[in-house]
Protein backbone atom coordinates (compact mmCIF):
# COMPACT_ATOMS: atom_id res chain seq x y z
CA UNK A 1 0.00 0.00 0.00
CA UNK A 2 1.12 3.76 -1.24
CA UNK A 3 1.84 5.92 1.16
CA UNK A 4 -0.87 8.21 -0.02
CA UNK A 5 -3.32 5.60 0.53
CA UNK A 6 -2.20 4.79 3.98
CA UNK A 7 -2.79 8.21 4.56
CA UNK A 8 -5.97 8.34 2.78
CA UNK A 9 -6.87 5.24 4.67
CA UNK A 10 -6.05 7.09 8.08
CA UNK A 11 -8.45 10.14 7.12
CA UNK A 12 -11.41 7.71 7.25
CA UNK A 13 -10.49 6.09 10.26
CA UNK A 14 -10.19 9.28 11.87
CA UNK A 15 -13.78 10.80 10.78
CA UNK A 16 -14.89 7.30 11.83
CA UNK A 17 -14.10 7.45 15.28
CA UNK A 18 -15.12 11.29 15.22
CA UNK A 19 -18.62 10.00 14.59
CA UNK A 20 -18.65 6.97 16.78
CA UNK A 21 -17.48 9.05 19.22
CA UNK A 22 -20.42 11.61 19.05
CA UNK A 23 -22.65 8.74 18.99
CA UNK A 24 -21.56 6.28 21.67
CA UNK A 25 -18.33 7.58 23.55
CA UNK A 26 -18.77 5.80 27.04
CA UNK A 27 -19.38 2.73 24.67
CA UNK A 28 -16.38 3.31 22.18
CA UNK A 29 -14.17 4.08 25.21
CA UNK A 30 -15.28 0.77 26.51
CA UNK A 31 -14.95 -1.36 23.91
CA UNK A 32 -11.35 0.46 22.36
CA UNK A 33 -9.47 0.28 25.39
CA UNK A 34 -10.50 -3.59 26.56
CA UNK A 35 -10.38 -4.79 22.60
CA UNK A 36 -7.75 -2.81 20.62
CA UNK A 37 -5.40 -1.62 23.59
CA UNK A 38 -4.69 -4.72 24.78
CA UNK A 39 -3.68 -5.78 21.48
CA UNK A 40 -2.31 -2.92 20.21
CA UNK A 41 0.37 -2.78 23.64
CA UNK A 42 1.84 -6.33 23.10
CA UNK A 43 2.38 -5.63 19.25
CA UNK A 44 3.97 -2.70 19.57
CA UNK A 45 6.47 -3.59 21.97
CA UNK A 46 7.24 -6.06 19.74
CA UNK A 47 7.99 -4.37 17.27
CA UNK A 48 9.78 -1.63 19.75
CA UNK A 49 12.24 -4.73 20.71
CA UNK A 50 13.09 -5.35 16.91
CA UNK A 51 14.18 -1.74 16.82
CA UNK A 52 15.61 -1.51 19.73
CA UNK A 53 13.03 0.71 20.94
CA UNK A 54 14.58 3.58 18.43
CA UNK A 55 17.73 3.89 21.30
CA UNK A 56 20.84 4.73 19.64
CA UNK A 57 22.69 2.13 21.17
CA UNK A 58 21.73 -1.59 21.32
CA UNK A 59 21.15 -1.89 25.28
CA UNK A 60 20.25 1.49 25.88
CA UNK A 61 16.73 0.25 26.51
CA UNK A 62 17.38 -1.42 29.83
CA UNK A 63 17.64 1.92 31.64
CA UNK A 64 13.97 2.15 30.64
CA UNK A 65 13.22 -1.17 31.61
CA UNK A 66 14.57 -0.65 34.92
CA UNK A 67 12.49 2.33 35.49
CA UNK A 68 9.63 0.93 34.73
CA UNK A 69 10.10 -1.77 36.98
CA UNK A 70 10.53 1.13 39.88
CA UNK A 71 7.12 2.59 38.42
CA UNK A 72 5.52 -0.67 38.59
CA UNK A 73 6.46 -1.82 41.82
CA UNK A 74 3.86 -0.06 44.20
CA UNK A 75 0.95 -2.08 42.19
CA UNK A 76 2.61 -5.40 41.99
CA UNK A 77 3.50 -4.74 45.64
CA UNK A 78 -0.49 -3.80 46.73
CA UNK A 79 -1.13 -6.91 44.18
CA UNK A 80 0.40 -9.29 46.07
CA UNK A 81 0.13 -7.74 49.62
CA UNK A 82 -3.76 -8.39 48.98
CA UNK A 83 -3.65 -11.50 47.91
CA UNK A 84 -1.50 -13.13 51.18
CA UNK A 85 -2.24 -10.36 54.02
CA UNK A 86 -4.30 -11.06 56.94
CA UNK A 87 -8.24 -10.74 56.17
CA UNK A 88 -10.52 -9.18 58.98
CA UNK A 89 -13.79 -10.76 59.82
CA UNK A 90 -15.34 -9.22 56.69
CA UNK A 91 -13.00 -10.20 54.47
CA UNK A 92 -10.94 -6.98 54.03
CA UNK A 93 -7.10 -6.79 53.90
CA UNK A 94 -5.43 -5.59 57.30
CA UNK A 95 -2.77 -3.21 56.76
CA UNK A 96 -0.93 -1.89 59.12
CA UNK A 97 0.57 1.86 59.71
CA UNK A 98 3.92 0.92 58.69
CA UNK A 99 2.34 -0.16 55.24
CA UNK A 100 0.85 2.22 54.27
CA UNK A 101 3.23 4.34 54.66
CA UNK A 102 5.66 2.22 52.37
CA UNK A 103 2.75 1.76 49.97
CA UNK A 104 2.10 6.16 49.75
CA UNK A 105 5.81 6.44 49.75
CA UNK A 106 6.90 3.78 47.14
CA UNK A 107 3.89 5.36 45.28
CA UNK A 108 5.13 9.01 44.98
CA UNK A 109 8.60 7.76 44.35
CA UNK A 110 7.03 5.38 41.31
CA UNK A 111 5.36 8.52 40.22
CA UNK A 112 8.38 10.83 40.01
CA UNK A 113 10.07 7.88 37.83
CA UNK A 114 7.39 8.66 34.96
CA UNK A 115 8.66 11.94 34.82
CA UNK A 116 12.17 10.46 34.89
CA UNK A 117 11.92 8.16 32.16
CA UNK A 118 10.41 10.48 30.20
CA UNK A 119 13.21 12.87 30.68
CA UNK A 120 15.62 9.78 30.74
CA UNK A 121 14.28 9.08 26.74
CA UNK A 122 15.02 12.42 26.13
CA UNK A 123 18.54 12.22 26.86
CA UNK A 124 19.23 8.82 25.68
CA UNK A 125 18.12 10.19 22.24
CA UNK A 126 20.07 13.58 22.45
CA UNK A 127 23.04 12.81 23.95
CA UNK A 128 25.57 9.76 23.23
CA UNK A 129 28.47 10.13 25.98
CA UNK A 130 28.34 8.22 28.50
CA UNK A 131 29.60 10.25 31.59
CA UNK A 132 27.02 12.82 29.90
CA UNK A 133 24.07 10.70 30.36
CA UNK A 134 25.08 9.54 33.51
CA UNK A 135 25.27 13.33 34.55
CA UNK A 136 22.25 14.20 33.24
CA UNK A 137 20.02 11.45 34.26
CA UNK A 138 21.34 11.94 37.87
CA UNK A 139 20.30 15.71 37.78
CA UNK A 140 16.87 14.61 36.86
CA UNK A 141 16.27 11.62 39.21
CA UNK A 142 17.24 14.88 42.13
CA UNK A 143 15.21 17.50 40.56
CA UNK A 144 12.57 15.20 40.46
CA UNK A 145 12.86 13.43 44.05
CA UNK A 146 12.88 17.06 45.36
CA UNK A 147 9.95 18.11 43.23
CA UNK A 148 8.14 14.95 44.15
CA UNK A 149 5.18 17.09 45.95
CA UNK A 150 4.45 19.52 43.22
CA UNK A 151 0.38 18.43 42.61
CA UNK A 152 0.91 20.20 39.78
CA UNK A 153 3.94 17.92 37.80
CA UNK A 154 2.58 14.92 39.43
CA UNK A 155 -0.76 15.37 37.35
CA UNK A 156 0.99 15.95 34.22
CA UNK A 157 3.59 13.21 34.48
CA UNK A 158 1.89 10.56 36.22
CA UNK A 159 -2.07 10.70 35.02
CA UNK A 160 -1.86 12.62 31.90
CA UNK A 161 1.34 11.88 30.20
CA UNK A 162 0.81 8.16 29.85
CA UNK A 163 -2.95 9.02 28.71
CA UNK A 164 -4.17 11.94 26.70
CA UNK A 165 -0.61 13.37 25.96
CA UNK A 166 0.32 9.74 25.26
CA UNK A 167 -2.52 9.08 22.58
CA UNK A 168 -3.38 12.77 21.19
CA UNK A 169 -0.26 15.20 21.57
CA UNK A 170 1.98 11.87 20.25
CA UNK A 171 0.23 10.70 17.80
CA UNK A 172 -0.28 14.09 16.35
CA UNK A 173 3.20 14.62 16.30
CA UNK A 174 3.80 11.14 14.93
CA UNK A 175 1.42 12.04 12.07
CA UNK A 176 2.76 15.42 11.71
CA UNK A 177 6.07 14.26 11.36
CA UNK A 178 5.09 11.67 9.08
CA UNK A 179 3.71 14.36 6.88
CA UNK A 180 6.85 16.46 6.58
CA UNK A 181 9.11 13.41 5.90
CA UNK A 182 6.66 12.08 2.99
CA UNK A 183 5.98 15.90 1.95
CA UNK A 184 3.15 14.99 0.66
CA UNK A 185 -0.46 16.65 0.12
CA UNK A 186 -2.54 13.36 1.65
CA UNK A 187 -0.32 13.64 5.10
CA UNK A 188 -0.79 17.41 5.43
CA UNK A 189 -4.48 16.36 5.67
CA UNK A 190 -4.80 13.62 7.46
CA UNK A 191 -3.12 15.86 10.44
CA UNK A 192 -5.36 18.52 9.45
CA UNK A 193 -8.37 16.13 9.84
CA UNK A 194 -7.26 15.09 13.45
CA UNK A 195 -7.02 18.49 14.61
CA UNK A 196 -10.09 19.18 13.36
CA UNK A 197 -12.53 15.92 14.54
CA UNK A 198 -10.78 16.71 17.73
CA UNK A 199 -11.77 20.20 17.81
CA UNK A 200 -15.41 19.30 16.65
CA UNK A 201 -15.95 17.12 19.26
CA UNK A 202 -16.48 20.08 21.31
CA UNK A 203 -17.95 22.33 19.12
CA UNK A 204 -20.88 20.15 17.10
CA UNK A 205 -24.22 19.01 18.56
CA UNK A 206 -22.97 20.97 21.91
CA UNK A 207 -25.70 19.97 24.05
CA UNK A 208 -25.66 15.80 24.14
CA UNK A 209 -27.95 13.66 25.79
CA UNK A 210 -26.49 10.59 27.19
CA UNK A 211 -28.15 7.43 26.13
CA UNK A 212 -26.05 4.34 28.03
CA UNK A 213 -27.52 2.07 30.22
CA UNK A 214 -26.37 1.01 33.65
CA UNK A 215 -24.21 -1.90 32.67
CA UNK A 216 -22.14 0.65 30.34
CA UNK A 217 -21.42 3.10 33.15
CA UNK A 218 -20.88 0.96 35.70
CA UNK A 219 -18.45 -0.76 33.94
CA UNK A 220 -17.05 3.16 32.49
CA UNK A 221 -16.99 3.66 36.10
CA UNK A 222 -14.80 1.09 37.06
CA UNK A 223 -11.51 2.83 36.47
CA UNK A 224 -11.90 4.76 33.10
CA UNK A 225 -13.61 7.44 34.80
CA UNK A 226 -10.93 8.74 36.88
CA UNK A 227 -9.53 10.56 33.87
CA UNK A 228 -12.56 12.40 33.40
CA UNK A 229 -12.99 12.98 36.96
CA UNK A 230 -8.82 14.64 36.99
CA UNK A 231 -9.81 16.35 33.65
CA UNK A 232 -12.79 18.48 35.66
CA UNK A 233 -11.04 18.59 38.55
CA UNK A 234 -7.56 20.21 36.89
CA UNK A 235 -9.31 22.42 34.23
CA UNK A 236 -12.46 22.93 35.12
CA UNK A 237 -11.62 22.83 39.44
CA UNK A 238 -14.61 21.00 39.79
CA UNK A 239 -15.00 17.39 41.81
CA UNK A 240 -17.34 15.82 39.22
CA UNK A 241 -20.46 13.48 41.04
CA UNK A 242 -22.33 10.66 38.80
CA UNK A 243 -24.27 13.26 36.75
CA UNK A 244 -21.59 15.53 35.94
CA UNK A 245 -19.55 13.05 34.53
CA UNK A 246 -22.13 10.75 33.16
CA UNK A 247 -24.97 13.21 32.04
CA UNK A 248 -23.70 17.03 31.90
CA UNK A 249 -23.02 18.81 29.05
CA UNK A 250 -19.41 19.08 29.66
CA UNK A 251 -19.04 14.79 31.02
CA UNK A 252 -20.18 13.69 27.39
CA UNK A 253 -17.93 16.34 25.54
CA UNK A 254 -15.09 15.61 27.63
CA UNK A 255 -16.30 11.66 26.47
CA UNK A 256 -16.33 12.38 23.08
CA UNK A 257 -13.07 13.99 22.79
CA UNK A 258 -11.58 10.74 25.19
CA UNK A 259 -12.94 7.94 23.42
CA UNK A 260 -12.17 9.31 19.73
CA UNK A 261 -8.16 9.98 20.83
CA UNK A 262 -7.47 6.56 22.26
CA UNK A 263 -9.21 4.98 19.30
CA UNK A 264 -7.71 6.82 16.48
CA UNK A 265 -4.55 5.94 17.91
CA UNK A 266 -4.83 2.44 18.24
CA UNK A 267 -6.73 2.42 14.80
CA UNK A 268 -3.66 4.27 13.71
CA UNK A 269 -1.36 1.62 14.64
CA UNK A 270 -3.26 -1.10 12.89
CA UNK A 271 -3.91 0.91 9.79
CA UNK A 272 0.34 1.17 9.01
CA UNK A 273 0.79 -2.69 9.09
CA UNK A 274 1.65 -2.56 5.21
CA UNK A 275 3.92 0.57 6.29
CA UNK A 276 5.80 -0.75 9.36
CA UNK A 277 5.58 -4.01 9.21
CA UNK A 278 5.00 -5.11 12.41
CA UNK A 279 3.10 -8.18 11.43
CA UNK A 280 6.55 -9.97 10.42
CA UNK A 281 7.41 -11.43 13.62
CA UNK A 282 8.21 -15.55 13.89
CA UNK A 283 4.97 -17.55 14.34
CA UNK A 284 6.07 -18.55 18.31
CA UNK A 285 5.98 -14.84 19.04
CA UNK A 286 2.68 -14.22 17.12
CA UNK A 287 1.13 -17.47 18.70
CA UNK A 288 2.42 -15.95 22.33
CA UNK A 289 0.68 -12.35 21.37
CA UNK A 290 -2.61 -13.75 20.08
CA UNK A 291 -3.13 -16.20 23.42
CA UNK A 292 -2.44 -12.95 25.71
CA UNK A 293 -4.59 -10.86 24.14
CA UNK A 294 -7.33 -13.29 23.94
CA UNK A 295 -6.97 -14.21 27.60
CA UNK A 296 -7.08 -10.09 28.04
CA UNK A 297 -10.30 -10.16 26.35
CA UNK A 298 -11.16 -13.02 28.97
CA UNK A 299 -10.28 -11.35 31.74
CA UNK A 300 -12.05 -8.00 30.58
CA UNK A 301 -15.45 -9.87 30.11
CA UNK A 302 -15.25 -11.88 33.69
CA UNK A 303 -14.25 -8.72 35.12
CA UNK A 304 -13.61 -4.82 34.08
CA UNK A 305 -11.92 -4.17 37.13
CA UNK A 306 -9.64 -6.70 37.03
CA UNK A 307 -8.61 -6.69 33.45
CA UNK A 308 -7.95 -2.88 33.86
CA UNK A 309 -5.71 -3.68 36.91
CA UNK A 310 -3.64 -6.19 35.46
CA UNK A 311 -3.54 -4.84 31.74
CA UNK A 312 -2.43 -1.47 33.60
CA UNK A 313 1.05 -3.19 33.43
CA UNK A 314 1.17 -3.22 29.74
CA UNK A 315 -0.09 -0.53 28.94
CA UNK A 316 2.18 1.50 31.12
CA UNK A 317 5.61 -0.49 29.85
CA UNK A 318 4.34 0.13 25.96
CA UNK A 319 3.58 3.78 26.91
CA UNK A 320 7.20 4.64 28.53
CA UNK A 321 9.13 2.20 26.02
CA UNK A 322 7.67 4.71 23.05
CA UNK A 323 8.83 7.50 24.41
CA UNK A 324 12.14 7.42 22.64
CA UNK A 325 10.16 7.20 19.62
CA UNK A 326 8.28 10.62 20.63
CA UNK A 327 11.49 11.98 20.69
CA UNK A 328 12.65 11.01 17.31
CA UNK A 329 9.34 12.39 15.95
CA UNK A 330 9.51 15.50 17.24
CA UNK A 331 13.46 15.90 16.59
CA UNK A 332 12.63 14.79 12.81
CA UNK A 333 9.97 17.78 12.72
CA UNK A 334 12.30 20.12 14.29
CA UNK A 335 15.00 18.94 11.29
CA UNK A 336 12.56 19.63 9.20
CA UNK A 337 11.02 22.90 9.90
CA UNK A 338 14.96 23.61 10.06
CA UNK A 339 15.57 22.88 6.52
CA UNK A 340 12.71 24.32 5.22
CA UNK A 341 13.84 27.72 7.19
CA UNK A 342 17.53 27.38 5.29
CA UNK A 343 15.80 26.80 1.82
CA UNK A 344 13.44 29.55 2.02
CA UNK A 345 16.53 31.96 3.08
Amino acid sequence: MTTDRVNYLNTGLMILSCIVAFLLPFELFLFSYAILGPLHYLTEMSWLHKRQYFAPGKYDYMLLAALVLIILFPTLFKLIYHLVAAKDAYGHTVLSGSILAFARRSTTVGRVMIFVSFATAAIIVLIRNTWKRAVAITLIIVFGLLTRSAQFGNIIFAIFLPTLIHVFVFTAGIIFAGALKSKSLSGIISFVVFLACAISLFLLFPNPVNTSGVYVLSRYDTGLSQLNRQIFATFLHQQAGHNDLYYSRTGILITRFIAYAYTYHYLNWFSKTSVIKWHLIPTRSLIIILSVWLLSLVLYFTNYRTGLAVLYFLSLMHVIFEFQLNFQSFRDIGRSVKWKRKAVA
